[in-house]
Order: C-alpha cells, then sequence, then structure tokens
C-alpha cells in the first residue's frame, strides 16, 4: 500500500533528526542568556517598562520573605502553600552520543493521588478536584486541570499561577544532570509521567506569549522542541516560525529554515513558507543592513517581492492561505484576485484534509503578522506578479499542482494534538471526525497509542446510569463523542439545561473556594539561625 505523501514527508519531520551541528544552534539555550532574560519573562517586561513599573511595591520585605529554593522557570511566592516533594522524582535511564534520556517516575503514595484525580475527573465535578488539591496542593494533574477552569472563567492571573505552581514542582524534582539550556536532554513523550511537563511548558509559553513576552515564550518552544526533537510530540515546528516573527529573529528563522529543510521537509509546511518570506521583505526593509550585506542579500534573492511567489506557486501550493488571511486581516481583496480560479472558492473547496487543518491552524495564528500596511503592499505586487504567471501557464504551476493533490491526505497525531492544544477554533473545527469522536482529556489529550505504562490504576466497579447526577450528564453532553442510546427525551433535554445553570453556580463557587484558598494561606515563620535568609531546601 502507497502512504500518502504528506504522511510519509511528516514522519520525516517528526522522527528524523538534524545532524547535532544543526540542532544545537537551535536547542542549546547559552546559559548566560537564560539568566537575565531568555526563561524570565519578568526581565523582558523590565526592558520595555522599566524596573519600577514591572515589580512596583511587589518585593518582598526580608521579614516576610519564605524560603523557596532557587529555581530557573518560575519565581515562587509566598502566597503559595509550602512545598513537600509531593512525590515526584527524576532518573537518568542512559547517556548516548552526548545526550542524556531522563523520565519522571511517581512514588506510591503518588500514584495513589493520581488514582483519586482520575476518579474526580471522571465525576466530571471540578469540586472533587479542588478538594483532592486542597490536601495535596502540588499535584500537577489537578493543577493543569483547576488551570484551564480558571483560564476558561477567564481568571488568566489565576490559571498563570497554577501552571507556575506545577513548573515549580516539577523543576525542583530535576535530576541533577537534567540541563534546561544545554539541548541535550530528553524526556521520552510515550510515558505518562513525562507528558503533564510537556503540556505544563507549553501552557506557560502561551501565557507568556499573550502576556506580550514573544522573546520568554520563544525560548520555552525550543526548550519543549530539545525535550524530544525527533518525534516533536506537541509539534512546536508548528509555532516556532510565530515566535520568531514576534520576536524580530528574522536571521535566526532562515538559519532554522535552511539547517533543517533537507532533514525535515519544513517547505512542506505553509507556516514556514509564509514566515520565511515575510523574514525576507522584513530583512530587505531593514535601514541598519551593512550597504555591501544589503547588495549581497538583494543579489542572492533577487526582487524582493518575487521572493514570495514560492509560498503560492511552489512544489506545494498553498494558493488556499491568501483569502482566508485576507478575510482575517480586514482586507478587501482585487475583483480580479477573487474572479480568478487559482485563488478563488475552489481553492479552499478543493484542498486535502490535512492541508486545510495546517493552512487554517497557520492563518488563526498569525494574521495579525500580516497587517502592516507595507507588508499588505507587498502581498498585493506579489498576488499580482503570481497571477502573470498562472495565466500564462507557467509548467511549475500545473506541476505543484498535481503534487498538491498527492500530498496532505493525512495529518500524524502530534498535528492534531497541537491543534487541540492551540485552541484556534478555524484549526479545531478542520480537526478529522476520528479524532473529535474520541475521548479528549484537557491533562492528556490524544496520548500516544503506543504509550510506555510504568504503573496501571486498579479497576473500579462501574456506577450505573441511574446513578449519574444532571451535572455529570451535561458535562457529558458537551463532549464530542457523546451519543445517549434513543437520543434525549424531552424530560432528559430539561434535565440537561437544568443542568446547565447548576454548573455555572458550582463553577462560580469554585472560583470563590479556590481564590478564598489562597487568599486564606498563612504561614509560620521558620526559626532564624546565623543566617536566616540562605536559599536552601526546606526539605532537606
Amino acid at each position: 500500500m502507497v502512504m500518502s505523501k504528506l504522511y510519509s514527508h511528516h514522519l520525516q519531520l517528526c522522527q528524523y533528526s538534524p545532524p547535532r551541528s544543526s540542532n544545537q544552534p537551535l536547542l542549546a539555550i547559552q546559559h548566560q542568556v537564560v539568566i537575565p532574560m531568555n526563561l524570565n519573562p519578568e526581565t523582558e517586561l523590565k526592558r520595555y517598562f522599566g524596573a519600577r513599573a514591572v515589580l512596583g511595591d511587589q518585593r518582598p520585605r526580608q521579614r516576610n520573605r519564605q524560603f523557596h529554593r532557587s529555581t530557573w522557570m518560575t519565581s515562587p511566592k509566598d502566597s503559595w502553600p509550602r512545598f513537600s516533594r509531593p512525590g515526584i522524582s527524576m532518573t537518568l535511564l542512559q547517556s548516548k552520543d552526548g545526550v542524556q534520556y531522563f523520565t519522571f517516575e511517581h512514588s506510591r503514595d503518588y500514584q495513589q493521588v493520581q488514582f483519586k484525580f482520575l476518579d474526580a475527573v471522571e465525576s466530571m465535578d471540578p469540586n472533587n478536584i479542588l478538594a483532592l488539591l486542597q490536601l495535596n496542593p502540588y499535584h500537577i494533574d489537578s493543577l493543569l486541570q483547576l488551570s484551564d477552569v480558571c483560564r476558561i472563567q477567564e481568571d488568566q492571573e489565576m490559571a498563570r499561577d497554577l501552571i507556575e505552581r506545577a513548573l515549580y514542582s516539577f523543576e525542583c524534582a530535576f535530576h541533577p544532570l537534567f540541563s534546561l539550556t544545554a539541548g541535550t536532554s530528553r524526556l521520552d513523550y510515550l510515558r505518562p509521567e513525562n507528558r503533564a511537563f510537556y503540556l505544563a511548558l507549553y501552557k506557560h509559553m502561551m501565557f507568556l506569549e499573550k502576556r506580550g513576552c514573544p522573546r520568554t515564550a520563544l525560548e520555552y518552544c525550543k526548550l519543549i522542541l530539545s525535550l524530544d526533537p525527533d518525534s516533536d510530540p506537541l509539534c512546536m515546528l508548528l509555532l516556532i516560525d510565530f515566535l520568531m516573527l514576534r520576536s524580530r529573529e528574522y536571521q535566526s528563522l532562515l538559519q532554522l529554515y535552511q539547517d533543517w529543510e533537507e532533514h525535515r521537509n519544513l517547505s512542506q509546511l505553509p507556516n514556514f513558507a509564509f514566515s520565511t518570506a515575510l523574514c525576507y521583505f522584513h530583512l530587505s526593509q531593514q535601514e541598519d543592513m551593512d550597504p555591501e550585506e544589503r547588495v549581497s542579500y538583494h543579489s542572492h534573492q533577487g526582487n524582493c517581492k518575487c521572493v514570495f511567489i514560492p509560498a503560492f506557486i511552489d512544489v506545494n501550493v498553498f494558493s488556499s492561505v491568501l483569502m482566508p488571511l485576507l478575510d482575517l486581516c480586514t482586507v478587501q481583496p482585487d475583483v480580479t484576485v477573487t474572479s480568478h480560479a487559482f485563488f478563488g472558492p475552489k481553492s479552499q473547496i478543493g484542498q486535502p484534509p490535512a492541508l486545510a487543518e495546517l493552512t487554517a491552524l497557520y492563518v488563526g495564528r498569525a494574521y495579525n503578522v500580516w497587517r502592516e500596511a507595507a507588508v499588505m503592499l507587498w502581498l498585493e505586487e506579489s498576488v499580482k506578479e503570481v497571477l502573470l504567471r498562472v495565466d500564462a501557464k507557467d509548467p511549475q504551476v500545473e506541476d505543484s499542482q498535481n503534487k498538491r493533490k498527492q500530498r496532505y491526505q493525512s495529518a500524524p497525531r502530534n498535528i492534531h494534538r497541537h491543534v487541540l492544544l492551540s485552541e484556534i477554533k478555524e484549526a479545531t473545527s478542520s480537526l478529522p471526525l476520528e479524532v473529535t469522536t474520541q475521548p479528549l482529556m484537557g491533562f492528556d489529550p490524544l496520548p500516544p497509542l503506543d504509550s510506555v505504562i510504568s504503573y496501571t490504576r486498579p479497576e473500579r466497579q462501574h456506577v450505573g446510569a441511574s446513578n449519574e447526577s444532571t451535572l455529570s450528564l451535561f458535562f457529558r453532553s458537551l463532549l464530542p463523542n457523546f451519543n445517549l442510546q434513543g437520543g434525549l427525551r424531552q424530560e432528559d433535554e430539561m434535565e440537561v439545561a437544568r443542568a446547565g445553570q447548576e454548573l455555572n453556580q458550582e463553577v462560580n463557587r469554585l472560583m470563590v473556594a479556590m481564590r478564598d484558598m489562597l487568599a486564606n494561606i498563612r504561614f509560620q515563620e521558620p526559626p532564624r539561625e546565623d543566617n536566616p535568609y540562605r536559599d536552601e531546601d526546606e526539605w532537606d
């Protein structure tokens, strides 16, 4: 059986690692850069607004200072519960060719807490998760799940705080040889104990990007990619170009494309085709470019507007991107463009399923970087040049269209997982039916089919449907795979509607309880010693 070309290309994208000489510039985070800026959002904000505007009166007084372990990813807060080891540790599995392979492990007690968490999730009642978190304030999956609840309720500050607490718990469990900066530490996504770390990093990264810290978010993106660059389980290659554009790291993006294209087929991804073209445009507009470098640059790239043409008529043919992009940018295209078959409705209807998913993801995420007037003017000129070559029946156009029909028939699981985590409605609506009809858990979206299970959950007696609460029925009705045999009777429909009202009340009570829990935490100040302000682990 012949595998579709898209799937084979993406298997190369996800499973083949470039030579270490190519990996190193991207995945290694220089130690001297990390401390002042890269993993610390406050440092980036200080550069924009100044230290006084960022910190204000947040500096804690020495007498009220709590004793937390020094960490790189988060700044522990005095409002957090007193930290004690939750039962997570990290083990070095092997070292090979200068790369160390680690895994997180759960103690027997933590496993029991994890089983209770799964019971709480199945109960469909957030209060059960909150009760579990009150007893186990650093249980990772509970923190991730409640962070989602807070984010849905638009309490971004608390949602971010819970994710930071999860990262702090993970970092306190790091193996002494595990490095965030070298790009040589690996965590296998096939192991469930490791997946929560990936998700916590991803959610923290997205909070940073929305907070206006794209440079710091980019470093977290590189960190996630470095943990498993061979398979890229969260498909960070669909995001890294956007963060590089936001950070104005144009040269770095072009270097990444040149180093990885041969091994990862980055040109097969719409985001890289368009982002690299946009990089060339921005570089050509830089006034501080050395004159000799500018001449060399233009002689190598040719006319600036022509650089963009391959994004439309190259072997990948991303003509279906233009109209959705202009629509989100609230730009009305010329009638010669809308009426042309190359960019018209036919290009949308006829695109393969996986290409539609990738296109919707890129347009929904990156349309804002295209809204500048100069960029739009350049795009307009590029589109005109494309139409001239299409009307002239350039043989490359026909060849590209034929290849487009053969590729992008299906996408691998990590791309679907990335789309779910992105929460971009234009992309999630294009997910295939086999993805949306299976159970989707926020704390472990689309787990690998070949997961490496280290411990299993004890079998439980299933509760009959007659004991199901209206709140649980309402939650299940929201799931994509919900199917009640025989459909809902009128009485059932009224019951689900009533459950919706109960849900709002329950979630509101939950939020009040969480805020009260965090606001009323009181800690007893530890006894003073010779050096009362030393930075050491309280549990040692």
